[in-house]
Protein backbone atom coordinates (compact mmCIF):
# COMPACT_ATOMS: atom_id res chain seq x y z
CA UNK A 1 0.00 0.00 0.00
CA UNK A 2 1.10 3.42 -0.93
CA UNK A 3 2.66 5.66 1.79
CA UNK A 4 -0.07 8.39 1.38
CA UNK A 5 -2.80 6.52 1.67
CA UNK A 6 -4.33 7.10 4.65
CA UNK A 7 -5.41 4.18 7.39
CA UNK A 8 -9.09 4.13 8.02
CA UNK A 9 -10.65 5.34 11.78
CA UNK A 10 -14.17 5.18 12.02
CA UNK A 11 -15.91 8.44 12.12
CA UNK A 12 -19.68 10.00 12.66
CA UNK A 13 -21.50 8.44 9.78
CA UNK A 14 -22.96 11.05 6.99
CA UNK A 15 -26.65 11.87 7.13
CA UNK A 16 -27.79 14.15 4.51
CA UNK A 17 -30.74 16.57 5.69
CA UNK A 18 -33.80 14.21 5.23
CA UNK A 19 -32.13 11.86 7.67
CA UNK A 20 -30.66 9.33 5.09
CA UNK A 21 -27.18 7.58 5.93
CA UNK A 22 -25.06 8.00 2.94
CA UNK A 23 -23.49 4.40 2.51
CA UNK A 24 -23.05 3.66 -1.10
CA UNK A 25 -20.29 5.36 -3.47
CA UNK A 26 -20.44 5.81 -7.07
CA UNK A 27 -16.63 6.70 -8.23
CA UNK A 28 -16.33 7.26 -11.69
CA UNK A 29 -12.78 6.33 -12.31
CA UNK A 30 -12.99 7.82 -15.96
CA UNK A 31 -15.20 9.68 -18.67
CA UNK A 32 -14.04 7.67 -21.46
CA UNK A 33 -15.29 4.74 -22.95
CA UNK A 34 -14.39 2.42 -25.89
CA UNK A 35 -18.55 2.79 -27.08
CA UNK A 36 -20.64 5.59 -27.96
CA UNK A 37 -24.15 4.66 -26.60
CA UNK A 38 -26.78 6.90 -28.54
CA UNK A 39 -28.72 7.65 -25.02
CA UNK A 40 -25.09 8.17 -23.02
CA UNK A 41 -22.92 9.88 -25.35
CA UNK A 42 -22.30 12.17 -28.74
CA UNK A 43 -20.40 10.52 -31.33
CA UNK A 44 -17.79 12.95 -31.44
CA UNK A 45 -17.03 13.22 -27.54
CA UNK A 46 -14.53 15.97 -26.32
CA UNK A 47 -13.00 13.99 -23.24
CA UNK A 48 -11.69 15.57 -19.91
CA UNK A 49 -7.50 16.22 -20.75
CA UNK A 50 -5.30 14.12 -18.41
CA UNK A 51 -4.37 16.93 -16.51
CA UNK A 52 -7.71 17.16 -14.63
CA UNK A 53 -8.26 13.72 -14.17
CA UNK A 54 -7.37 12.24 -10.29
CA UNK A 55 -4.89 9.73 -10.01
CA UNK A 56 -5.30 6.41 -9.01
CA UNK A 57 -3.89 7.09 -5.25
CA UNK A 58 -5.84 10.15 -5.11
CA UNK A 59 -9.07 8.06 -6.38
CA UNK A 60 -7.85 5.32 -3.94
CA UNK A 61 -7.14 8.25 -0.85
CA UNK A 62 -10.76 9.60 -1.58
CA UNK A 63 -12.54 6.39 -1.30
CA UNK A 64 -10.88 5.86 1.51
CA UNK A 65 -12.26 8.72 3.06
CA UNK A 66 -15.79 8.13 2.06
CA UNK A 67 -15.33 4.45 3.82
CA UNK A 68 -14.07 6.20 7.05
CA UNK A 69 -17.38 8.38 6.91
CA UNK A 70 -19.72 5.42 6.82
CA UNK A 71 -19.89 4.28 3.00
CA UNK A 72 -20.06 0.33 3.05
CA UNK A 73 -20.47 0.00 -0.81
CA UNK A 74 -18.39 1.08 -3.64
CA UNK A 75 -19.20 0.73 -7.25
CA UNK A 76 -16.95 1.70 -10.32
CA UNK A 77 -18.42 3.58 -12.73
CA UNK A 78 -16.88 5.25 -16.43
CA UNK A 79 -17.48 6.00 -19.10
CA UNK A 80 -16.13 2.40 -18.85
CA UNK A 81 -13.70 1.61 -16.14
CA UNK A 82 -12.06 -0.92 -17.18
CA UNK A 83 -10.28 0.89 -20.35
CA UNK A 84 -8.97 3.42 -17.54
CA UNK A 85 -4.65 2.78 -16.99
CA UNK A 86 -4.02 1.62 -13.91
CA UNK A 87 -7.59 0.37 -12.50
CA UNK A 88 -7.27 -3.16 -11.34
CA UNK A 89 -4.54 -1.30 -9.12
CA UNK A 90 -6.99 0.79 -7.73
CA UNK A 91 -9.73 -2.35 -7.87
CA UNK A 92 -6.63 -4.51 -5.55
CA UNK A 93 -6.33 -1.98 -2.93
CA UNK A 94 -9.86 -1.20 -2.70
CA UNK A 95 -10.58 -4.93 -2.20
CA UNK A 96 -8.31 -5.10 1.09
CA UNK A 97 -10.83 -3.29 3.05
CA UNK A 98 -13.30 -5.88 2.00
CA UNK A 99 -11.03 -8.52 4.04
CA UNK A 100 -10.68 -5.76 6.79
CA UNK A 101 -14.37 -5.26 7.21
CA UNK A 102 -14.61 -1.71 6.32
CA UNK A 103 -16.47 -2.59 2.98
CA UNK A 104 -19.17 -5.03 2.51
CA UNK A 105 -19.08 -4.16 -1.46
CA UNK A 106 -16.93 -3.59 -4.00
CA UNK A 107 -18.67 -3.88 -7.53
CA UNK A 108 -18.27 -2.15 -10.77
CA UNK A 109 -20.98 -1.13 -13.77
CA UNK A 110 -19.20 -2.01 -17.36
CA UNK A 111 -20.39 -2.70 -20.83
CA UNK A 112 -18.87 -6.16 -20.53
CA UNK A 113 -16.34 -5.14 -23.54
CA UNK A 114 -13.14 -6.32 -20.79
CA UNK A 115 -14.41 -8.88 -18.70
CA UNK A 116 -12.38 -11.73 -21.30
CA UNK A 117 -9.77 -9.53 -20.02
CA UNK A 118 -10.37 -8.76 -16.11
CA UNK A 119 -12.63 -11.24 -15.03
CA UNK A 120 -10.61 -13.56 -13.00
CA UNK A 121 -8.60 -11.00 -11.67
CA UNK A 122 -12.02 -9.26 -10.67
CA UNK A 123 -12.96 -11.91 -8.74
CA UNK A 124 -9.06 -12.31 -7.12
CA UNK A 125 -9.59 -8.68 -5.58
CA UNK A 126 -12.75 -9.23 -4.00
CA UNK A 127 -15.56 -8.52 -6.17
CA UNK A 128 -18.34 -11.11 -6.75
CA UNK A 129 -20.60 -9.30 -9.00
CA UNK A 130 -21.12 -6.61 -11.87
CA UNK A 131 -23.72 -5.22 -13.62
CA UNK A 132 -23.43 -4.93 -17.48
CA UNK A 133 -25.06 -2.77 -19.64
CA UNK A 134 -26.70 -4.75 -22.85
CA UNK A 135 -29.97 -3.23 -25.02
CA UNK A 136 -29.80 -5.82 -27.27
CA UNK A 137 -28.81 -9.40 -28.77
CA UNK A 138 -29.21 -8.16 -32.10
CA UNK A 139 -25.19 -7.41 -33.63
CA UNK A 140 -26.72 -5.03 -35.55
CA UNK A 141 -28.71 -3.30 -33.22
CA UNK A 142 -26.30 -3.41 -30.90
CA UNK A 143 -23.32 -1.76 -32.83
CA UNK A 144 -26.42 0.96 -33.99
CA UNK A 145 -27.00 1.72 -30.55
CA UNK A 146 -23.43 1.71 -29.12
CA UNK A 147 -22.65 2.72 -32.50
CA UNK A 148 -18.83 1.41 -32.20
CA UNK A 149 -18.91 -1.98 -30.41
CA UNK A 150 -19.11 -5.60 -31.27
CA UNK A 151 -21.87 -7.88 -29.61
CA UNK A 152 -19.80 -10.69 -29.66
CA UNK A 153 -17.18 -9.36 -27.77
CA UNK A 154 -19.54 -8.29 -24.74
CA UNK A 155 -21.03 -12.18 -24.41
CA UNK A 156 -17.48 -13.53 -24.90
CA UNK A 157 -16.59 -11.41 -21.60
CA UNK A 158 -20.03 -12.22 -20.31
CA UNK A 159 -19.03 -15.68 -20.94
CA UNK A 160 -15.84 -15.26 -19.10
CA UNK A 161 -17.58 -13.45 -15.73
CA UNK A 162 -19.30 -16.23 -15.54
CA UNK A 163 -16.26 -19.16 -15.66
CA UNK A 164 -14.63 -17.00 -13.22
CA UNK A 165 -17.49 -17.25 -10.60
CA UNK A 166 -19.07 -13.65 -11.21
CA UNK A 167 -22.58 -13.12 -11.18
CA UNK A 168 -23.92 -10.86 -13.66
CA UNK A 169 -26.95 -7.87 -13.22
CA UNK A 170 -27.98 -7.03 -16.87
CA UNK A 171 -28.87 -3.38 -17.35
CA UNK A 172 -31.16 -2.80 -20.57
CA UNK A 173 -32.32 0.44 -21.45
CA UNK A 174 -35.85 0.69 -22.83
CA UNK A 175 -35.99 2.54 -26.44
CA UNK A 176 -38.68 2.85 -27.93
CA UNK A 177 -38.84 1.30 -31.74
CA UNK A 178 -35.31 0.15 -30.92
CA UNK A 179 -35.49 -3.09 -28.61
CA UNK A 180 -39.53 -3.13 -27.56
CA UNK A 181 -39.68 -6.15 -29.78
CA UNK A 182 -37.21 -8.27 -27.56
CA UNK A 183 -38.08 -7.62 -24.29
CA UNK A 184 -39.48 -11.48 -23.78
CA UNK A 185 -35.89 -12.61 -25.76
CA UNK A 186 -33.80 -10.55 -23.52
CA UNK A 187 -35.47 -12.14 -20.20
CA UNK A 188 -35.63 -15.59 -21.88
CA UNK A 189 -32.00 -15.32 -22.87
CA UNK A 190 -31.05 -13.97 -19.06
CA UNK A 191 -32.98 -16.93 -17.18
CA UNK A 192 -30.85 -19.08 -19.61
CA UNK A 193 -27.55 -17.44 -18.64
CA UNK A 194 -28.11 -17.39 -14.81
CA UNK A 195 -28.36 -13.56 -15.08
CA UNK A 196 -30.32 -11.52 -13.40
CA UNK A 197 -31.70 -8.17 -15.61
CA UNK A 198 -32.99 -4.89 -14.91
CA UNK A 199 -34.57 -2.48 -17.10
CA UNK A 200 -34.22 1.30 -17.16
CA UNK A 201 -35.81 4.48 -18.62
CA UNK A 202 -33.61 6.56 -20.62
CA UNK A 203 -32.71 9.50 -18.31
CA UNK A 204 -32.29 13.18 -19.79
CA UNK A 205 -28.36 14.05 -19.14
CA UNK A 206 -26.52 15.91 -21.93
CA UNK A 207 -27.24 15.92 -25.54
CA UNK A 208 -26.66 12.79 -27.65
CA UNK A 209 -26.81 14.51 -31.11
CA UNK A 210 -29.49 13.08 -34.11
CA UNK A 211 -27.89 9.96 -35.36
CA UNK A 212 -29.75 6.63 -36.08
CA UNK A 213 -33.39 8.24 -35.20
CA UNK A 214 -32.52 9.79 -31.73
CA UNK A 215 -33.07 13.48 -32.49
CA UNK A 216 -34.03 13.67 -29.21
CA UNK A 217 -34.76 11.12 -25.69
CA UNK A 218 -39.10 11.83 -26.24
CA UNK A 219 -38.50 9.67 -29.12
CA UNK A 220 -36.06 7.47 -27.17
CA UNK A 221 -38.46 7.05 -23.93
CA UNK A 222 -40.68 3.91 -23.17
CA UNK A 223 -42.12 3.85 -20.04
CA UNK A 224 -41.26 1.06 -18.16
CA UNK A 225 -44.90 0.86 -16.93
CA UNK A 226 -45.77 -0.49 -20.63
CA UNK A 227 -42.92 -2.92 -20.38
CA UNK A 228 -44.09 -4.28 -17.66
CA UNK A 229 -47.02 -5.03 -18.97
CA UNK A 230 -45.96 -6.54 -21.85
CA UNK A 231 -43.88 -9.04 -19.89
CA UNK A 232 -46.84 -10.36 -18.01
CA UNK A 233 -48.51 -10.74 -21.53
CA UNK A 234 -45.98 -14.29 -21.41
CA UNK A 235 -44.16 -14.25 -17.93
CA UNK A 236 -45.03 -14.45 -14.30
CA UNK A 237 -43.93 -11.90 -12.21
CA UNK A 238 -44.20 -12.07 -8.38
CA UNK A 239 -43.02 -9.27 -6.07
CA UNK A 240 -39.99 -9.00 -4.16
CA UNK A 241 -38.58 -7.52 -1.42
CA UNK A 242 -34.66 -8.11 -2.79
CA UNK A 243 -33.04 -4.75 -2.17
CA UNK A 244 -29.25 -4.05 -3.64
CA UNK A 245 -29.02 -0.49 -1.91
CA UNK A 246 -29.77 1.13 -5.56
CA UNK A 247 -32.98 2.68 -6.98
CA UNK A 248 -33.94 -0.98 -8.88
CA UNK A 249 -37.48 -2.03 -7.39
CA UNK A 250 -37.45 -6.49 -7.95
CA UNK A 251 -39.94 -9.06 -9.18
CA UNK A 252 -38.93 -12.66 -10.09
CA UNK A 253 -39.61 -14.18 -13.10
CA UNK A 254 -41.37 -17.57 -11.99
CA UNK A 255 -40.62 -19.33 -15.15
CA UNK A 256 -36.58 -18.41 -15.07
CA UNK A 257 -36.14 -18.49 -11.18
CA UNK A 258 -34.19 -15.14 -11.97
CA UNK A 259 -34.79 -11.09 -11.37
CA UNK A 260 -35.74 -8.60 -13.08
CA UNK A 261 -35.69 -5.30 -11.93
CA UNK A 262 -36.97 -2.27 -12.83
CA UNK A 263 -35.28 1.44 -12.83
CA UNK A 264 -37.93 4.20 -13.27
CA UNK A 265 -36.60 7.90 -12.76
CA UNK A 266 -39.32 9.08 -14.68
CA UNK A 267 -42.72 7.36 -14.33
CA UNK A 268 -41.69 6.61 -10.83
CA UNK A 269 -39.64 8.83 -8.82
CA UNK A 270 -37.33 6.96 -6.55
CA UNK A 271 -35.45 9.35 -4.33
CA UNK A 272 -37.28 8.96 -1.29
CA UNK A 273 -34.58 5.70 0.33
CA UNK A 274 -31.41 7.39 -1.83
CA UNK A 275 -28.20 6.67 0.31
CA UNK A 276 -26.39 7.39 -2.39
CA UNK A 277 -23.58 10.11 -3.61
CA UNK A 278 -21.52 9.90 -7.12
CA UNK A 279 -17.82 11.37 -7.46
CA UNK A 280 -16.46 11.46 -11.07
CA UNK A 281 -12.94 11.33 -12.20
CA UNK A 282 -11.74 15.09 -11.49
CA UNK A 283 -13.19 14.90 -7.52
CA UNK A 284 -16.26 16.35 -8.41
CA UNK A 285 -18.98 15.25 -5.80
CA UNK A 286 -22.30 15.10 -7.08
CA UNK A 287 -25.30 14.68 -4.39
CA UNK A 288 -28.26 13.55 -6.67
CA UNK A 289 -27.49 12.14 -10.63
CA UNK A 290 -30.06 14.49 -11.56
CA UNK A 291 -29.14 17.79 -9.94
CA UNK A 292 -26.22 20.25 -10.88
CA UNK A 293 -25.26 21.08 -7.28
CA UNK A 294 -21.82 19.60 -6.56
CA UNK A 295 -18.93 20.12 -4.53
CA UNK A 296 -15.16 20.04 -5.58
CA UNK A 297 -13.13 17.78 -3.46
CA UNK A 298 -9.91 18.06 -5.62
CA UNK A 299 -9.09 21.08 -3.40
CA UNK A 300 -9.37 20.06 -0.47
CA UNK A 301 -7.95 16.62 -1.29
CA UNK A 302 -4.45 18.62 -2.90
CA UNK A 303 -4.22 21.25 -0.23
CA UNK A 304 -3.48 19.13 2.86
CA UNK A 305 -1.65 15.88 3.35
CA UNK A 306 -3.77 15.07 6.40
CA UNK A 307 -7.56 14.32 5.35
CA UNK A 308 -9.53 17.23 8.21
CA UNK A 309 -10.33 19.84 5.07
CA UNK A 310 -11.40 17.21 2.97
CA UNK A 311 -13.54 14.74 5.54
CA UNK A 312 -14.60 18.24 6.30
CA UNK A 313 -15.47 19.19 2.44
CA UNK A 314 -17.48 15.71 2.17
CA UNK A 315 -19.98 16.46 5.16
CA UNK A 316 -20.51 19.82 4.04
CA UNK A 317 -21.43 18.25 1.03
CA UNK A 318 -24.05 15.88 2.24
CA UNK A 319 -26.02 18.62 4.13
CA UNK A 320 -26.58 20.24 0.43
CA UNK A 321 -28.31 16.66 -1.00
CA UNK A 322 -31.18 17.44 -2.15
CA UNK A 323 -35.01 15.44 -1.48
CA UNK A 324 -34.67 14.05 -5.19
CA UNK A 325 -34.17 14.71 -8.88
CA UNK A 326 -36.48 16.98 -11.53
CA UNK A 327 -36.13 14.28 -14.49
CA UNK A 328 -38.73 15.79 -17.19
CA UNK A 329 -38.94 14.38 -21.08
CA UNK A 330 -41.27 15.55 -22.95
CA UNK A 331 -41.71 17.45 -26.32
CA UNK A 332 -42.55 21.12 -24.87
CA UNK A 333 -39.04 20.68 -23.33
CA UNK A 334 -36.17 19.97 -25.77
CA UNK A 335 -32.71 20.32 -23.33
CA UNK A 336 -31.76 17.69 -21.44
CA UNK A 337 -32.42 17.82 -17.87
CA UNK A 338 -29.25 17.97 -16.75
CA UNK A 339 -26.31 19.13 -19.18
CA UNK A 340 -24.00 16.73 -18.35
CA UNK A 341 -23.33 13.18 -20.19
CA UNK A 342 -24.11 10.31 -18.24
CA UNK A 343 -20.35 9.22 -18.92
CA UNK A 344 -19.27 11.86 -16.43
CA UNK A 345 -21.17 11.19 -13.41
CA UNK A 346 -21.04 7.27 -13.87
CA UNK A 347 -25.38 6.57 -13.41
Amino acid sequence: MPDDVRPLHQSAPLIDPFARAITYLRVSVTDRCDFRCVYCMAEDMTFLPKSEVLSIEELERLCRAFVRLGVRKLRLTGGEPLVRRGVMTLIERLGELLGQGALDELTLTTNGSQLGKHSEALVHAGVRRVNVSLDTLDPEKFTAITRWGKLEKVLEGLAAAKAAGLAVKINAVALKGVNEDELHRLVEWAGAEGFDLTFIEVMPLGEIGADVGTANRVDQFFPLSMVRAKLKERWTLDESDYATGGPARYWTVRETGRRLGFITPLTHNFCESCNRVRLTCTGTLYMCLGQEDAADLRVPLRASDDDELLDAAIREAITRKPKGHDFVIDRRRTAPSVSRHMSVTGG
